[in-house]
């Protein structure tokens, strides 16, 4: 292990000592050694994604980073979403579906008790190795413990439940007493309405997310593995780390700055402020990979290099304010401009005021396609719209060349599922469930590499393989959404442009 993953271990480690610490005024239940802190977040959204926090307020927009508490509400409309759980589990949620999260807490033990309620659509759940978390799912009237580590899919369909094990072995106990047990690479199918016994097939279908499911999973496995901190059980939020930048020596220690980052980058130019009942205003980073800086350790600006994070200190939950510069200025004294830090509003919103507040001292930067065959990576970007572990090669090396010249063009090609394309264009499905990649399209008839559960489904290889802008036009997916001509998701009132709030193209 290196010194940077070391460092990164630590933080780890440290996170969950002190998150077991925090308590803001709603965190604690009833329920003696039982506490609500816990660190969820929508770690990704393209499309239109919607979000109720439980403040009253009904459903708003969905933007990266937004943490999600008890009784929150995820709907999609034609978009996607990825909910990331503190242990490195994940939830992704694809078009026209609704996830509610009826339990999130936490026992005294520092295991996690989490229960997710599919209510309409499909999801996909991936749960890491552990021995004290307990992940409950809920569909119909079912409530199944998921064993960990295991990944499933599961798709309502009128008055039937289909649920798929791509990996692991589920047991499932009916009102009756009957246990099912279903292994790998087989589906059990519930009746919803007449609550006859589960039926058990042999094999799984495919559907047109099954792809972006499986390289979500790799993305958050590699990046694992890359950091160094796998072993950890709460390395949370350090794969992004790992992928859109590194650790560099410099303010007396070792710092970590993002990829497409000059020295006059600011950390704090763009973002949202979020209103949560009993806990106050929370700072919203747009960044892929602006959730664990923004709510731990210290943001340090050094002089000839910018700005960088250091871990250590305390787990600021909700209320992260804490963790920015004090004294409501930063930089100056060699170190660039003297900049005053975004201030949350003084009061709780009124009836008619908004719950999220952007935040824009300056134009938002973005890597993009820009064509149908071009993606531009830009300086001071830091990363934002640049796919989640996109196939774009060494992203340190890419970095290096923005810094030289401004901006970087790259030739791109896109990628999506048999069971996405109509003909030989991809859908708007297909814009979702694809994937963007860089060189010239291989020929049509070659089948697309890294299909999903390629080992279990065989046949759900190949699709359609082609320009960036064979159809619809894809976008990264940074936090982004799909650029097409069926419509944006609604931004915040007086939100931000970000890596949450869609552009057209």
């Amino acid at each position: 292990m290196t010194k940077h993953s070391a460092l990164v271990a630590a933080a780890s480690v440290l996170l969950l000592a002190t998150t077991l610490s925090a308590r803001s005024a709603d965190d604690v239940t009833s329920t003696p050694g039982v506490s609500k802190v816990r660190i969820v977040r929508l770690s990704e959204t393209k499309g239109q994604v919607q979000l109720d926090r439980n403040n009253g307020r009904g459903y708003e927009p969905g933007i990266a980073n937004l943490p999600i508490v008890e009784k929150s509400m995820l709907k999609t409309a034609e978009g996607v979403a990825e909910i990331e759980f503190e242990d490195n589990s994940s939830l992704r949620v694809a078009p026209n579906s609704i996830v509610e999260f009826p339990r999130l807490e936490r026992n005294a033990g520092g295991g996690t008790l989490s229960t997710v309620h599919l209510i309409q659509g499909m999801a996909y759940i991936s749960l890491v190795k552990s021995n004290n978390n307990v992940f409950n799912l809920q569909f119909g009237d079912q409530d199944i413990t998921l064993p960990a580590p295991s990944h499933i899919r599961l798709q309502l369909n009128g008055t039937e439940a289909k649920l798929a094990v791509l990996d692991g072995n589920l047991r499932v106990t009916e009102a009756s007493g009957a246990v099912v047990d279903v292994n790998k690479k087989k589906t059990v199918t519930f009746d919803l309405l007449q609550h006859q016994q589960p039926q058990v097939a042999k094999d799984i279908l495919p559907e047109p997310f099954d792809s972006w499911d499986h390289d979500a999973v790799g993305y958050h496995e590699r990046a694992a593995n890359f950091s160094g901190v796998n072993a950890s059980p709460y390395s949370y939020g350090t794969n992004d780390l790992a992928y859109y930048g590194s650790f560099v020596n410099g303010c007396g220690g070792s710092m970590w700055r993002p990829y497409f980052a000059s020295a006059a980058w600011d950390p704090f130019a763009n973002g949202a402020w979020a209103y949560y009942q009993g806990a106050g205003y929370s700072w919203v980073s747009p960044y892929p990979w602006g959730w664990t800086p923004y709510h731990y350790g210290s943001w340090v600006n050094c002089q000839g290099m910018g700005w960088g994070w250091m871990p250590g200190g305390s787990w600021n939950g909700l209320n992260n304010i804490a963790g920015m510069p004090t004294n409501g200025v930063y930089g100056g004294g060699g170190a660039g401009p003297v900049r005053r830090l975004p201030v949350a509003p003084p009061h709780p919103p009124s009836g008619k005021e908004p719950t999220m507040l952007a935040v824009n001292a300056r134009p938002l930067v973005k890597s993009e396609l820009v064509s149908r065959e071009q993606f531009q990576f830009r300086k001071d970007s830091a990363g934002l719209g640049i796919p989640r572990g996109g196939d774009f090669g060494k992203l340190n090396k890419v970095s290096e060349h923005v810094q030289q010249r401004g901006m970087v063009n790259q030739p791109v090609h896109f990628e999506a599922p048999q069971t996405a394309v109509n003909g030989m264009h991809p859908t708007s499905t297909a814009v979702m469930a694809g994937s963007i990649h860089r060189g010239s399209a291989p020929p049509p008839s070659a089948p697309m590499g890294g299909g999903a559960n390629s080992g279990a489904n065989p046949g759900n290889m190949g699709g359609y393989s082609g320009r960036a802008g064979g159809g619809p036009a894809p976008v990264s997916s940074g936090g982004g959404a799909p650029m097409h001509s069926s419509g944006p998701s609604p931004a915040p009132s007086g939100g931000p442009v970000s890596a949450g709030s869609p552009r057209s193209h």
